[in-house]
């Protein structure tokens, strides 16, 4: 058993959409796809994975460092004892040989492609749901049934508050009972934005705001303020995520809910944030998103940072929309998933058929992660791998 290849390709999933710190007019990212030797119902079984939308595509990083070492790896070193399937956390300990700690940010990207890639292929050799998998080998139960939040309310050219609503009115007729829109460019504009989401929503759904790390010390405390006169789910990522500073700081004035940690990429910069950002674990969220963090290995890491600081995986859901998020929340428990239902496609949503209802979906029994249950990204995946 072995890995044969590892191809890469850069896919442009770009949009005239902006947030208050940037614009995806250029927003790229890597697919890959892990070839085996292993065939099962006629098939060569090949892993699929993928970068997370914000951070563009890592090819130079994937080609030149990360896929090499994997491919040069005695294949031996990387199965499991028995040498029935493949270890991820060997395929992660190949990549990561000759690595230096700390120095995250586009390298734990790379690796997070890759990763996600090889837990697909893992589960498909199995022939089991990666959530089922996932599940078995860590000692819980799985629920397929997992909430979905949808994300949107970017600031677009020309988007007034009619179209703002109309658009958050959408979403709920789609199922969703969550929706959440960007702030952080006006608090002025912002304040008027989020009060007529507020009014078309009314009882149907609740509003979660984003400002993406936009605001100093003095701005948060301004917006945490205003936001604190309204119902909202939570207020996410307020100001810099490396600034746990100003997340404690926020916490002192703010009673709501908050959440951060998606621009946060490694089991260490989660732990630095349970002990100095503030966060409350009786209301507050984690967005920890394993394709932007060195995948699902180095997830199962900050999992346990997690649980160590007295937090329940529950309150835990993901940044990024795809459906390895998915696969982990119905698998070990997470408290749900980000969900982008018009945008970054083909990669983000559900497979086909998939029905948002009272905000959860239900995951289909497909083997691996379950990107085959989505005609057109499967489409584009064995376009690279094939």
């Amino acid at each position: 058993m072995r890995i044969v290849e590892i191809r890469e390709t850069t896919h442009s999933i770009a949009s005239p959409i902006a947030n208050a710190y940037v614009d995806f007019s250029a927003m790229t990212l890597s697919l890959i796809a892990v070839v085996t030797d292993e065939v099962r119902d006629g098939r060569r079984v090949v892993g699929y994975g993928f970068n997370s939308n914000g951070r563009y595509g890592q090819g130079g990083l994937i080609r030149e460092r990360f896929a090499p070492r994997v491919l040069e790896a005695d294949p031996d070193s990387l199965v499991n004892d028995a040498g029935t399937n493949l270890d991820p956390h060997h395929v992660w300990a190949a990549m990561m040989r000759n690595e230096k700690p700390g120095g995250h940010g586009e390298r734990s990207v790379a690796v997070g492609a890759i990763d996600m890639a090889v837990w697909d292929a893992v589960a498909k050799i199995a022939g089991k749901p990666l959530f089922r998998l996932l599940a078995e080998r860590h000692g819980g139960t799985a629920d397929p049934r997992v909430f979905v939040y949808a994300a949107g309310g970017y600031y677009y050219p020309g988007k007034d508050l009619g179209a703002l609503r109309g658009e958050m009115r959408s979403y709920v007729d789609r199922g969703y009972t969550v929706v959440k829109m960007k702030i952080g460019a006006d608090i002025a504009e912002d304040a008027r934005r989020i009060e007529a989401v507020l009014r078309e929503l009314g009882s149907d759904a609740r509003l979660a705001v984003d400002a993406n790390g936009r605001l100093d010390l003095e701005q948060a405390i301004a917006y945490a303020r205003l936001l604190r006169e309204y119902p909202l789910f939570w207020f996410e990522e307020a100001g810099d995520p490396l600034d746990y500073a100003l997340q404690a700081a926020l916490a002192e004035i703010y009673p709501g809910p908050m959440a951060t940690g998606e621009n946060l990429f490694s089991h260490q910069d989660a732990r630095n944030l349970l002990r100095h950002g503030g966060m409350r674990p009786d209301r507050d969220w984690l967005q920890f998103d394993c394709a932007l963090s060195y995948g699902l290995v180095e997830y199962l890491r900050t999992l346990d940072v997690v649980r160590a600081a007295g937090w329940s995986p529950r309150r835990c859901i993901p940044h990024g929309g795809h459906q390895l998020s998915l696969a982990i929340a119905a698998g070990l428990g997470l408290g749900g998933n980000e969900s982008y239902p018009d945008l970054f496609q083909p990669f983000g949503g559900f497979p086909d058929g998939t029905r948002v209802e009272d905000g959860h979906v239900v995951l289909p029994e497909l083997p691996g992660i379950g990107f085959e249950g989505k005609a057109d990204l499967i489409r584009v995946m064995r376009d690279l791998a094939e």
